[in-house]
């Protein structure tokens, strides 16, 4: 008996181009896409995902459309109602399900229940974070990921590059003499980008960062951060 098949799709940070092989040959086997938000207006996201759905997807596909499932209760009920046994669903993640994303978790905590059966894989993306390294030309060789809360309470020991993501409050400020190179929109259309020392441009990313999210009703962001080097 065929059981329920799930990939999770990375989409890329943004650019349609960022879209792999495999991620397509992904959406054209897919009978159900799953386009889910996380309630935050971001009409251009949306509207370039199902861009991307229709370019590659069959014609019999179907979507649901709704809010991201808080937990695994919810993401069971939503598979139970529109996925049949034999067919195969599709999640798509913009840049890659597995950084900082919470849906391979959730789809291991519905197995374990074992009352929706399927079987899932994972397809990778490209981040933001690998976008906005090739954007800026950084290469990133022994660095640490973690969230602007994290950097907020110190810049960890024998560190010397940080990928810093979900920043609300600009902890770089706290480093001036670090070396940024900031994005936001990466690899879309409204793709941003600064860089250069914190005590510098600090204030020209606040402004930017502020602007951006009046303009959009919202702001996707990521920022790389160096230790100055020794000369």
């Amino acid at each position: 008996m065929r059981v329920r098949k799930i990939f999770l799709i990375g989409l890329g940070a943004g650019d349609p181009d960022h879209l792999t092989l495999q991620a397509a040959k992904a959406i054209g086997r897919t009978d159900v896409f799953f386009l889910l938000d996380d309630g935050e207006p971001r009409a251009s996201l949306a509207d370039l995902r199902e861009r991307i759905v229709r370019g590659y997807s069959k014609p019999s596909r179907r979507t649901v459309a709704g809010r991201s499932p808080a937990d695994s209760q919810a993401a069971e009920r939503m598979l139970a109602e529109h996925l049949k046994e034999d067919e195969t669903g599709s999640f798509l993640v913009w840049g890659d399900p597995t950084l900082y994303d919470l849906s391979p978790a959730i789809l291991e905590e519905v197995l374990a229940r074992g009352t929706v059966e399927f079987e899932y894989e994972v397809i990778p993306g490209i981040s933001s974070v690998s976008a906005l390294a090739a954007k800026h030309r950084v290469p990133l060789n022994r660095f640490q990921v973690m969230t602007g809360r994290q950097l907020a309470e110190g810049w960890p020991e024998g560190v010397d590059e940080l990928v810093v993501l979900h920043d609300e409050q600009q902890a770089f400020a706290a480093h001036p003499d670090a070396d940024i190179f900031w994005g936001a929109y990466v690899g879309t259309p409204d793709e941003i980008l600064r860089s250069g020392r914190v005590s510098e441009v600090a204030g020209d990313i606040a402004k930017t960062r502020a602007d951006a999210r009046t303009e959009h009703g919202w702001i996707l962001d990521t920022y790389l951060l160096r230790r100055p080097r020794a000369h």
